[in-house]
């Protein structure tokens, strides 16, 4: 597995970002927890984002000066966010098991469960895994709950829909 990670530069810290527009107009921001990197309004992703959408842990993003939230991507670190959204509580003791088996052969591959919420999941798990497998795995054990969808949170452009292919660098053979 490649990961070219830049050095860790301060402490761990937090840092909110747009994640989006409420149905009235406002914005939806979402508190992310980073290290600050050497450039100036530079972080790397400690986690990948529920909400926030193009970027995964390990990424380095700079924000944009006189902006609120607002951010360029400075370098991807290879992960791919994964997001599993419940109608059910993943609290519950049948959800609970579904998370488990997830995570659990998510965690063969490497990937790491960055979130969990009431309804949602966050992983992060590197593109050097493939996507037919990663998408193997969740199409296995989540296919048979209706209740459950999963999505990919830095893979598709959001208003286009066109894969970002961010991702063929670091694929690239070297």
């Amino acid at each position: 597995m490649k990961e070219n990670n830049p050095p860790v530069i301060g402490g761990e810290t937090t840092i909110e970002l747009i994640a989006g527009r409420h149905p009235n107009g406002e914005l939806v921001v979402e508190k992310i927890l980073v290290n600050p990197q050497p450039e100036e309004n530079s972080f790397q992703l400690l986690k990948s984002p529920l909400f926030v959408r193009g970027v995964a842990r390990t990424d380095v993003i700079q924000l944009k000066k006189g902006t609120q939230g607002q951010f360029n991507i400075v370098k991807h670190g290879g992960n791919l966010c994964v997001r599993v959204f419940s109608k059910q509580d993943f609290n519950s003791p049948q959800m609970e098991a579904i998370e488990q088996a997830l995570t659990s052969e998510l965690e063969k591959l490497g990937g790491d469960l960055d979130i969990k919420e009431a309804r949602a999941l966050v992983y992060s798990i590197h593109v050097s895994c493939g996507f037919n497998v990663i998408e193997g795995i969740l199409n296995d054990i989540l296919s048979s709950q209706p209740d459950l969808a999963w999505l990919y949170g830095n893979v598709y452009d959001p208003d286009s829909g066109e894969p970002l292919d961010w991702w063929q660098p670091i694929l690239a053979p070297e």
